[in-house]
C-alpha cells in the first residue's frame, strides 16, 4: 500500500497543486482578500481531493482486470465529481454542485491528449473509433457549456434533451475485449472499504474548505468547482489513462474520457433534478 500512495503521485500532480495555490493567492492579491489564509485554503481544498482521488484510485486497482475495465474506470473515475454534486445539492448551491462534474467535461479529452503525449500512444489512440470519439466529446462538452447559456426556466428542457442523447452515445460505445490478466493485484480487496471511508470523511470535510478557500479569495464557489475542483477530480481519469496507455490499451483509455464524460453529464442532470424537485 505504501509502494502505491507513493507512486500515485505524479509531478502533474505536483503542478496542478502550485497551480491552485497561485490561482487563489493570486485571486486574493487582485481582489483585496487574505493571500494567507487563501494558500491555507487552497492547500486544504488540494489536500481533501488528494484524499478523494486517492480513494477512487484504490477503488479502480482492486477491480483491474474486471471485464469492460474501461467503462468501468469510466464510471468509477467519476466519483470525486459525484462527491461535489451531493456536497453541492446539500448546500442548497446548484452552480457549484453542476460545476465540478461539467468543467471536467472540458478537462478530461486535454487529459487524453496530455496522457497519450506522455507515454507515446498518440497515433495509437487517434486510431480508436475516430468519428464516435469525435461526435461523443464534441457532444458531451456542448451540453457542458450550454447548461451555462440558459435560464434556471429551460433546466428541464436541458435534461429532456441531454438524457436521451447521451443514452444512445453509450449504448453506441464500441464493445471492448476482455483485460488480460495480471500476476497479481497491487491491492488487495480488502482495501475497497478503507477508500469508502476515506471517501466519505473527505466529502464531509470538503465543502467548508471550499467555503474558507472561497471567502479568503473572494472567489465564487461555483467558479472554484467549474476551474480548480473539475481540475483536481480529473486526476483519477488521467492516471487510469496512463495505465491502460502503458499497456497498450488505447479503446479502453478513449472509453474512459468518453463514458466519464457521459456521467458527469448524468450527475449534473441529477443534481438539477434532485434541485428543482427541492
Amino acid at each position: 500500500m505504501k509502494q502505491f500512495i507513493k507512486g500515485s503521485i505524479h509531478w502533474v500532480d505536483m503542478v496542478s497543486w502550485v497551480l491552485v495555490a497561485l490561482f487563489f493567492c493570486g485571486a486574493a492579491f487582485l481582489y483585496d482578500g487574505d493571500i494567507l489564509a487563501s494558500f491555507w485554503g487552497a492547500l486544504g481544498v488540494v489536500f481533501i481531493m488528494f484524499l478523494v482521488g486517492t480513494s477512487i484510485e484504490i477503488m479502480i486497482e482492486t477491480l483491474k482486470n474486471v471485464p469492460g475495465i474501461g467503462t468501468l474506470t469510466g464510471f468509477l473515475t467519476n466519483g470525486p465529481e459525484a462527491l461535489v454534486v451531493i456536497v453541492g445539492l446539500i448546500g442548497g448551491d446548484i452552480l457549484f454542485a453542476a460545476s465540478t462534474p461539467l468543467g471536467s467535461n472540458y478537462m478530461n479529452p486535454l487529459l487524453l491528449g496530455v496522457a497519450a503525449l506522455l507515454v507515446g500512444r498518440v497515433v495509437l489512440v487517434l486510431k480508436v473509433a475516430p468519428l464516435y470519439f469525435s461526435v461523443t466529446m464534441l457532444g458531451t462538452i456542448l451540453f457542458a457549456g450550454g447548461f451555462y447559456l440558459i435560464d434556471a426556466s429551460q433546466y428541464w428542457l436541458w435534461v429532456a434533451l441531454l438524457v436521451p442523447m447521451t443514452a444512445v452515445m453509450f449504448l453506441k460505445r464500441p464493445a471492448e475485449a476482455d483485460a488480460e490478466e495480471e500476476q497479481a493485484l497491487a491491492i488487495a480487496k480488502v482495501w475497497m472499504w478503507p477508500a469508502i471511508l476515506v471517501l466519505t470523511l473527505s466529502g464531509y470535510f470538503l465543502d467548508p474548505v471550499v467555503g474558507f478557500a472561497s471567502d479568503s479569495s473572494q472567489v465564487p464557489k461555483g467558479v472554484i468547482g467549474f476551474v480548480i475542483l473539475s481540475i483536481l477530480t480529473s486526476w483519477p481519469e488521467f492516471k487510469s489513462v496512463l495505465a491502460l496507455l502503458r499497456r497498450d490499451m488505447a479503446l479502453a483509455s478513449v472509453l474512459n474520457i468518453v463514458v466519464s464524460n457521459m456521467t458527469n453529464l448524468w450527475l449534473a442532470s441529477v443534481g438539477v433534478v434532485v434541485y428543482l424537485l427541492m
